[in-house]
């Protein structure tokens, strides 16, 4: 099998889903590559782990310069000859149809679609193209049942799978908080919640912060802490009445996440939108309650592990969080749930085996002989 890999981001959640997935099918011994943007986390990361990469330059929004950044894909697609395409997130999605215009088997995988964060013409340009890109699309893969529903109720109609994001259990396990928060210099015995993400609009945060007053109302000596970076972390620093207060801690981007949710007494997905955040299922793989607005595929991920409430309801955001950080009996037993619901249903190697499956049924024994 020769399987190109094609992504624009080159950060975060997707990002790690396709380096995951590219060392999974190269283990299985295909011929792997990953085309995107040649500076960032994923081109560096893939290349250390052995991984061919080849450059492709391409901007994260669409734009006029769309159909050049198609053009330079379709001849880097050509030079490749792959057995199989497959797309992550919107970009690549656009560019990528664009460039194999059905030529050759294509995945593409949303990891949450364009509409859904899109406002008033765009959102309906976005969907029209998806409708229209159907015909070029012999597998979309979807992260979260929430995806494939909004996908069809837009009147998306390819072949579809869905195959739930998954986390290295191996890596996020269960941990001892109090060293966690030694080695990170927090509080030893306060009680603390943990965001971790980007700091984005669509991720959230600003409506954490609005929370957080009422949170503190009943803690008093309740920490918040934002670990990651992001636009809008600047604006809200400066901005927001709350990002100040002695109680909220902005350490910046982190290599270590596991260490973060090992040190929280409860971990909070404020997001706006999401196809399937690799967040809660990282934190529950160690172990931790999870508390977040009721957006894609978080409910299908949480269940009984934490509470997921109605988006943008800060009010029961905050009370979520309050509950958690008051009674450690109640966050023990929802961690426990947590890790075990993770084992059973979100581990990596699940999700990377599924898609394996899902691709080799693309491509034509002749082919690959």
């Amino acid at each position: 099998m020769k399987l190109v890999h094609v992504s624009q981001p080159v950060t975060a959640g997707v990002a790690v889903v396709v380096l995951e997935l590219a060392v999974a099918q190269r283990d299985r011994g295909w011929s792997v590559t990953i085309a995107c943007p040649p500076s960032g986390w994923l081109a560096a990361r893939a290349r250390e782990l052995g991984l061919e990469v080849r450059g492709w330059t391409a901007r994260r929004a669409p734009g006029p310069g769309s159909i050049a950044e198609a053009l330079r894909l379709r001849r880097l697609l050509d030079d490749l000859d792959p057995d199989v395409v497959h797309l992550h997130s919107s970009k690549a999605g656009l560019a990528g149809r664009l460039a194999v215009s059905g030529s050759r088997p294509t995945v593409f995988q949303p990891h949450l679609w364009s509409f859904e964060t899109a406002g008033g013409p765009l959102r309906t340009a976005s969907a029209a193209w998806e409708r229209f890109a159907s015909r070029w699309t012999d597998l979309l893969v979807c992260v979260s049942d929430d995806e494939l529903a909004a996908g069809r109720a837009a009147g998306v109609t390819a072949e579809a799978e869905v195959v739930c994001n998954g986390v290295d259990t191996t890596r996020f396990v269960p941990g001892d908080r109090t060293a966690a928060r030694r080695r990170l210099g927090l509080p030893a015995r306060a009680p603390i919640a943990v965001c971790l993400g980007r700091l984005a609009e669509l991720k959230g945060q600003d409506q954490l912060l609005s929370a957080w007053p009422a949170v503190l109302r009943q803690l008093p000596d309740a920490h918040l802490v934002f670990a990651g970076d992001g636009p809008m972390g600047p604006i809200w620093r400066e901005r927001h009445p709350v990002a100040g207060h002695a109680s909220v801690r902005w350490p910046g981007h982190t290599d270590d996440p596991a260490a973060w949710y090992t040190a929280a007494d409860v971990v909070v997905l404020p997001s706006r939108a999401e196809g399937m955040a690799l967040v809660p299922l990282e934190a529950m793989a160690c172990a931790r309650p999870v508390v977040a607005f009721d957006v894609g595929g978080m409910r299908q991920s949480v269940a009984d592990a934490g509470a997921v409430v109605p988006p943008g309801d800060v009010d029961l955001l905050a009370e979520a969080v309050a509950a958690r950080l008051a009674d450690p009996g109640l966050a023990r037993r929802e961690g426990e749930l947590g890790r075990r619901r993770v084992e059973l249903s979100f581990d990596r190697g699940r999700m990377t085996d599924q898609i394996a499956a899902l691709v080799d049924k693309l491509t034509p024994s002749e082919r690959l002989s």
